[in-house]
């Protein structure tokens, strides 16, 4: 398929996703939705990948927000459904096994935090600035945000970030765990692939059944999760991958992971 607003390069193993509408700082609307959700069920078949890079078109934004013009002229109902398929990309990415890793470049505002929040983990360039300033709009978040900034840095924050629609620093929002690390602009996307590039040298599987065990995992109570975890790591007994990861290991060579 042919994306208009998308670039794709894959290399090594890890595939670079790049929100492509710089004239629009790369605004979601429904057409670059669609084509998220169609370019990472690709990607999620595709055995040569083993970890997604996404970042935005030009040094001005990640993504700057859902697309404010075409969300002026929406009904109740569109605006619904227009949530709600905005919620089904970042579910999605939640529930790909293969990790997927934000390289905010910019503006990360909005739907654009939200596509952040939705990937595994985040890195920032120095100047980014986050925030959610849907209410400066007369709306809310709407693709995720309440439920997922809530659960990662706690209720009184997220309502701070949420209610007075302030955008934090790349820095603050380090400090309050939103982003795991901060980097120059240059170092950003080699920093995000050399990650990638780390995660696509080891066990994709062991890998993808943790992400299942530590997303699941947060909706159970602690002994509902430790029983959910040991039953992933059994299965895990059953697959070539395990058999070559620690045969490799005893006998002191590089393992070969196949996915298996």
């Amino acid at each position: 398929m042919e994306f208009n607003n998308l670039l794709i390069e894959i290399s090594d193993g890890v595939a670079t996703l790049t929100v492509n509408r710089p004239q629009a700082l790369n605004a979601l609307n429904s057409e670059l939705l669609t084509e998220l959700e169609c370019a990472l069920y690709g990607l999620e078949q595709d055995s040569a990948v083993k970890a997604v890079v996404i970042t935005g078109a030009g040094e001005k934004a990640f993504v700057a927000g859902a697309d404010i013009r075409e969300m002026a002229a929406m009904t109740s109902f569109e605006g619904h459904r227009f949530a709600l398929k905005g919620q089904r990309v970042m579910l999605f990415m939640e529930k790909m096994r293969t990790p997927v890793i934000a390289a905010v470049n910019g503006f990360a505002l909005g739907g654009g935090l939200e596509l952040a929040l939705g990937c595994d983990f985040i890195y920032a360039s120095a100047g980014a600035r986050l925030g959610f300033p849907e209410v400066t709009l007369g709306i809310m978040p709407g693709f995720g945000g309440t439920q997922n900034l809530s659960r990662l840095i706690g209720k009184s924050r997220a309502n701070e970030m949420i209610f007075t629609g302030r955008l934090v620093t790349a820095e603050k929002a380090l400090a309050w765990g939103i982003v795991n690390e901060v980097c120059a602009p240059e170092e950003l996307l080699g920093k995000a692939r050399e990650s990638a590039g780390t995660i696509a040298r080891v066990g994709l599987l062991g890998v993808g059944y943790a992400k299942d065990a530590i997303a699941n995992g947060l909706n159970m109570t602690k002994e509902d999760g430790f029983r959910y975890e040991a039953s992933l790591f059994g299965v895990l007994f059953a697959t070539e991958d395990q058999r070559e990861g620690m045969a490799a290991f005893v006998e002191k060579r590089k393992a070969e992971f196949q996915g298996k």
